[in-house]
């Protein structure tokens, strides 16, 4: 069998890499779109969330971080308007008592002021109770009821704790500062339930014994000071830390 006469050779296409070429080229201009487009939704995302976020902690309305992106708010009004009214309330709260505690002439006995967690109005102990005793003072009662008149429309949680100083105490109703603290608690708040009419679903009642202390224990002057019972209005947002509030 002869051989088969070879085919002659194709003249090579030097215009392929125009078809790479193009293909490049196209995959960088989709690149850079979906960069560009990435970025867009980022800044305008943050700009809604400061703009949220200062509306929530301000009570106010605030300009934009970034831009002048618009769009839904990720924190509600309804939320900020919710915290701007808490705030006020707790304002006017402080106001009250700051004016009752200088009509009675409670300076030194009786303390309130704002902190992060909340309102606290901090009663000390020679108000409220003899030494080594958790039973309420007639004082006390009085001074616990005008108190509990300024809280009672407030829909917040409201925890009582107790606290003593470093003196150790035991006997046979109170074997430690523990069982006189939480005793202590337990009577404030059984007090505002039944004699003032606060609801107990917003009551609770702790003892923290010695381990609490506002100052240190280094004196009796500082012992006095250390030996209260603190009513805490808890703001709404502590209300995820509480069993069966969301």
């Amino acid at each position: 069998m002869g051989r088969r006469r070879s085919e002659p050779e194709k003249a090579p296409n030097h215009e392929r890499w125009l078809i790479t070429y193009a293909d490049l080229i196209t995959l960088l201009m989709i690149f850079f779109v979906l960069m560009y487009t990435i970025s867009n939704v980022n800044a305008k995302k943050f700009a809604q969330l400061s703009s949220s976020m200062s509306q929530a902690l301000l009570g106010e309305k605030s300009g934009y971080f970034i831009g002048e992106a618009q769009g839904p708010l990720i924190v509600d009004t309804e939320q900020a308007a919710a915290a701007k009214t808490e705030a006020a309330n707790m304002e006017d709260a402080l106001e009250k008592l700051k004016k009752y505690i200088k009509e009675k002439g409670l300076e030194g006995q009786v303390e309130v002021g704002q902190e992060e967690r909340g309102l606290v109005i901090s009663l000390k102990e020679a108000l409220l109770f003899s030494i080594g005793s958790a039973d309420l003072t007639p004082e006390a009662r009085k001074v616990v009821a005008d108190v509990g008149q300024v809280l009672i429309k407030m829909p917040n949680n409201i925890r009582i704790e107790g606290h003593t100083c470093n003196l150790p105490i035991n006997t046979s109703r109170y074997p430690s500062n523990w069982e006189l603290s939480t005793t202590r608690a337990t009577n404030v708040v059984r007090y505002l339930v039944t004699q003032v009419g606060l609801k107990p679903e917003v009551l609770s009642a702790t003892g923290y014994g010695e381990f609490r202390p506002i100052v240190a224990n280094t004196s009796e002057q500082n012992r006095v000071k250390n030996r209260r019972v603190d009513i805490v209005v808890l703001k709404s947002v502590f209300n995820i830390a509480e069993p069966g509030k969301g």
